[in-house]
């Protein structure tokens, strides 16, 4: 697919941004590729994505600066447009998508973590939005998603000041989840990919669409939100079968077997 490759490993599709030489920048082409690459994903099959750059240095260095050198409003509302409608979809994904951040990732690097559901990260990663030094603001979702997820004034220090930050101090504000050795990070991202693929593919479904559909609303609202993807799960293959192997290990341990949970 160009500019970004995508493996199958069982259930687990391994999706890398696949432009080195660039530091894997983000230019018009790379999002064209990103956005069909994850339009082919068959989540008849595939039940966990992970995301990663090629190489050891960069996950995402950002945006390509030379293309956005010379963009007008109008190109650069544009382009701030095509960041933000691809990164979304990978948000609302079907699958749950994790990011695995093996270097740089700043400006539209930070911001394409993001909008996965789980950051992990190498030892040598390096996380920002230094967009503010270039004379603009971030483009791909950053100032709205960094907000959400580290709260609102750590997010503005680091905005405003344009400052990097390391893997250590992106794990203790909460950016990432765990930091790992650079040669065990894909080991580890596959290991929680496919741990995700071994649970009930309907149940972590709807767990991810009440997450993301529920911050988006009151407590109240997305409270019901809840309860109506809870009530979608009954009469399911997987909740008949998840629920009837726990009784049948309360009842008799030695009756238990390994649920094979159907796709979804």
């Amino acid at each position: 697919m160009g500019f970004v490759n995508c493996e199958l490993k069982e259930n687990v599709a391994i999706v890398t941004i696949n432009r080195p030489e660039a530091l894997n920048a983000l230019n018009s082409q790379v999002l064209d590729d990103l956005e069909a690459t994850f339009d082919a994903i068959d989540t008849g099959v595939v039940r966990a994505v992970v995301l990663t750059g090629a190489g050891e240095k960069s996950f995402v260095a950002g945006a390509d600066i030379g293309e956005m050198s010379t963009l007008t409003k109008a190109e650069g509302e544009a382009f701030g447009k095509k960041g933000n409608d691809i990164f979304r979809k990978i948000e609302q994904f079907p699958v749950p998508v994790i990011a695995a951040v093996n270097g740089f990732a700043l400006g539209g690097g930070c911001e394409i973590s993001m909008s996965c559901d789980i950051r992990i990260c190498s030892e040598n990663a390096m996380f920002g939005q230094p967009e503010v030094g270039l004379g603009i603001t971030p483009g791909f979702g950053g100032t709205q998603r960094l907000a959400r997820l580290i709260g609102a004034g750590m997010a503005k220090q680091l905005i405003y000041t344009a400052r990097n930050i390391k893997a250590d101090e992106a794990l203790r504000i909460g950016l990432v989840n765990a930091v790992y050795p650079q040669e065990e990070l894909m080991a580890a991202a596959e290991k929680m990919a496919s741990q995700i693929a071994a649970s009930a593919p309907i149940a972590v479904r709807a767990c991810k669409k009440a997450i993301n559909d529920g911050l988006q609303t009151d407590i109240d609202e997305a409270i019901v939100i809840e309860e109506k993807l809870f009530g979608s799960c009954f009469e399911t293959e997987d909740q008949k079968e998840g629920m009837a192997n726990f009784l049948r290990k309360k009842d008799d341990p030695a009756k238990v077997k390994v649920v094979a949970f159907k796709n979804g």
